[in-house]
Parts: structure tokens; sequence; C-alpha cells
């Protein structure tokens, strides 16, 4: 309706006089107390002199204990002011708003919506009064309705923004497909760098792949909407933006139909592409990074050595968080592949997720792959050679053995290995000079002859004392 048109008005009796005027009251007080839950007969000092009650519970609530009592005394204090309106003495105009009146009860308060109609001169007001809780019960839940539904929106406002940050920034290249029109919905920015396109969504996909691949993508697609383990296709992009590798999840909404694709690039020759699978079962773990170190790919291996179940759990991480002592290491890393472009057998560790340390020696590089640089790390478990540098290399017997130990063992064993070569050397050349004299070589080093013999059995230069001379053989 047209704002400017005003609402209709109700319509009176044309004629009361003549249609009602022979009505009996008992007529009249049946009528008003069907139309009304409660309808008040009141004097022109505002006292309730008679009453219809017509709702169960009201009369349940004590409605009529307000008989003989002024009408403003049964009514909250909030409510006097509208009472004293409408005992006022004027009729009410068509349509003029009920008022609502909250009314004291012995168990509470009811609130009712009353209008007042003079009964004439001397004769006081009725008051018809119809009960408001139903109404106000109604606004109630349409309130919490509301409430409700403003917090549905809040919390789909909410994740739609965290899957649009996820959905940006995700490094893996991401693609909704509508599965019937085979068109783009969605593609994140990962996915059209990997395609070499923006504004992806709206186009059929058919568009970004080469005529050379398209039957293998129908066919992929046809396979995943009848089964969820549908093998990956690997097709060429077109403009020659190199091979991808796509995998897929068929999903419904709002009644449609559509396709979850995450795709991966796939460089290099056919030599290359085959060496992937290689590398998966190589038992040695190898590791690939994008140019700030961020894990992209690993094998089997590395995983298993860093005591994840899931490739997941490792792509995106920052490959310092699990190779090399904390900025010690992985920074002379990086330095030497920025610098040298590739490093060769650099013993550190590696920090798996449960479990100590281990020691392993990493060979890197690091290549450009189109406008992007790629590095990759191979790690080799040093266990066995640690056994065997201890069991070689118990007793350096030079400084240069000790330099050796530089990179596989820690400074603190290397010192001691250090002390213990001094040690030796020393005892040697006192005995040199000594003539083999034990006695005069304690001398020498200012030892008691029992505490050299305690350093000769440790260092395994003992020999016969009878050998000795100037000492008679036990």
């Amino acid at each position: 309706m047209d704002a400017q048109t005003p609402s209709p008005e109700p319509v009176p009796f044309r004629a009361p006089d003549g249609s009602l005027g022979g009505v009996e009251s008992r007529v009249v007080a049946s009528v008003i107390a069907a139309a009304s839950d409660v309808a008040l007969v009141l004097d022109e000092e505002g006292v309730i002199r008679d009453m219809a009650i017509g709702s169960a519970d009201l009369v349940e609530e004590g409605a009529g204990e307000w008989l003989g009592k002024r009408w403003d005394e049964t009514v909250l204090p909030d409510s006097r002011h509208k009472v004293l309106e409408l005992l006022s003495g004027k009729a009410p105009a068509p349509g003029k708003p009920w008022r609502q009146i909250n009314q004291r009860t012995g168990r509470g308060e009811i609130p009712l919506r009353y209008t007042a109609i003079p009964a004439g001169p001397g004769r006081g007001t009725i008051a018809i009064g119809r009960d408001a809780r139903g109404d106000a019960a109604l606004q109630q839940r349409l309130l919490q309705a509301q409430q409700a539904i403003e917090r549905e929106r809040l919390r789909a406002r909410q994740t739609e923004s965290r899957y649009r940050l996820l959905f940006g920034l995700s490094r893996e290249a991401v693609v909704v497909l509508d599965a019937g029109s085979r068109t783009i919905v969605e593609a994140n920015p990962a996915a059209e760098r990997l395609l070499g396109r923006t504004g992806l969504a709206g186009r059929p996909l058919l568009q970004v792949i080469d005529s050379s691949g398209r039957d293998a993508l129908l066919a992929f697609l046809g396979a995943i909407g009848v089964r969820d383990d549908a093998p990956p296709a690997r097709v060429q992009v077109a403009g020659g933006a190199g091979t991808v590798r796509i995998d897929g999840t068929l999903f419904r909404q709002g009644g449609s139909s559509y396709v979850l694709l995450r795709l991966a690039g796939e460089t290099g020759s056919s030599g290359e592409g085959e060496l992937g699978p290689v590398l998966e079962r190589v038992p040695d773990p190898f590791v690939v990074t994008d140019s700030a170190f961020r894990i992209l790919d690993v094998n089997a291996a590395l995983i298993e050595l860093l005591g994840h179940a899931r490739r997941e759990d490792l792509i995106g991480e920052p490959l310092a968080r699990f190779l090399g002592r904390p900025g010690v290491d992985f920074g002379v890393l990086s330095a030497q592949l920025a610098e040298h472009g590739a490093v060769r057998n650099l013993a550190t560790i590696v920090r798996p997720r449960l479990g100590a340390p281990v020691d392993v020696e990493v060979s890197a590089v690091l290549v450009d792959e189109g406008d992007r640089r790629i590095g990759g790390f191979t790690l080799r478990s040093l266990a066995a050679d640690r056994a065997r540098i201890t069991a070689e290399m118990a007793s350096p017997r030079s400084v240069e053995e000790l330099t050796e130990l530089v990179g596989r063992m820690s400074l603190k064993d290397i010192v001691r290995e250090s002390t213990d070569l001094i040690e030796r050397l020393c005892i040697e050349a006192a005995l040199k000079c000594a003539d083999n004299n034990r006695a005069s070589a304690a001398e020498i080093l200012g030892l008691s002859r029992q505490g050299l013999y305690l350093k000769l059995h440790r260092h395994g230069l003992a020999r016969d004392p009878g050998d000795d001379k100037g000492e008679p053989s036990s």
C-alpha cells in the first residue's frame, strides 16, 4: 500500500439507537463478556462496581479480587496514568489503540489491553480488557527468533571470512568446479598462478587445459562422479604453462553438485617425471622446498624420520623447524646455498616430533625452475658412522685426528678427547726422557708412581714392569 494512502478505519454502527435501542441489559452484558477476557463496570470515582471474567486463567490468577477497589489501585504504578487517561470520560475515537495496563494479582502481574467506553452521564465507564500474555509470549518468541537469526548470520559471516582467508592463503592450488556445466566457480590465487591466468571464476575449465589433455580430464571428471578413489589426471595447461596433476572430490551444496579440485604442478621432462616415484621410495629422506625454505614435498622416508603420519602435516612448514640446531646450523646451510647454490655432506641434526635429535649429513641444491627457485635436500643418517668414528677415534693420536672430529662430535667431547691426547703425549715424552724408567718419569711429571701406573693402563701404555730400566721385576 502506498505510504500516502491513509489506512482504512473501523466502521461503527450507523444507527445504534434504532438497531440496539430495545436490547435488554442482560444481552448487552453477555455480548461484552463474550467479546472480552475481562470487563469492568466503573463508577464516576473509578471504583469497580461489577466485572465479568471470561478467561479461566484470569479467574485462577485472582482477578475477582479487584471488585470493589479503585481501578488505579489494582494496577502497577507505571500503569496508573494510563488508567486515569481511560477514565477521563472522552469517548475513544474509532481505531484508537488500546492501552496496555499491567494489573496486579496475588500471583504477580498480568498484562491486559484495555479500551474504556463511557456508559453515559452519571453511569460511569465500561472497560473492556483482553489478556495480552499471548501477544507478549509471541513477541518474545519473535524476538528470540530474530536474535537467533542474527547469531546465525554472524556465525555464517565469520565462517565465510575464515574460509576466504584460508582459501586465499593456501599454498595448495584449489578450484571449485560446477559438476554440471564444468565451469569454474572459485579458484584461489595459488591455482591462478599455477594455471597462468587470473579471473578464472566463470570460465569453463576446458578453456585453460590444452586440447591434448581434454579427453583425460573429461574421463577423470566422469570417474569422480561415480567413485571416490578415481585416479588423478595429468594434463597440459593451455599455452604451454606446464603439466598439472589434478585430483578431486565431489560434493553437493544447495541442491547442486560441485567438484573440489586440487592441482599440483609437474615440471620437467618425461624422464624427470619418472623420478618422482623413485624419490618416494628412496630409503634416504628427501625434501623439496621453495626459495624461502618452506616444505613443498617430502618422501616417505622423511615423514617416518620426523615421526609424522601424513605428508600434509609437513607441507608449508619451514624446514628450519626440523633441520639443524636452533639458530645455528640452518643459517650456515642457507648462507652456503645462497652463495654456492649447493652444499655437500654438511653434518647437522634432525629434530623429530618425538624423541631425541638424530645426527644426519645433508646435501642440498638450489635450482631455478621457471620464475621461481626450488631447493632439494637429501639427508643421510650418521648413526652407523658415529659408531665407526667412536671405535676408530676412541683415542686420537694426533692433533690432525682431533680436528677431523669437528662437525662429527660436540665441542665438549672434542675437549675431553684433547685432554686425553695431551696427557698421553706428555707421558710418552717423560718415558722417553727417562729412558722408560717409570720412577723417573713419575718424578718428571710430578706424579706418584701409583698415579703414573694408573694413567699408563688407562692409555694402553703399560708393559711388564720388569722391562723398565732401574726397576726390579715383581
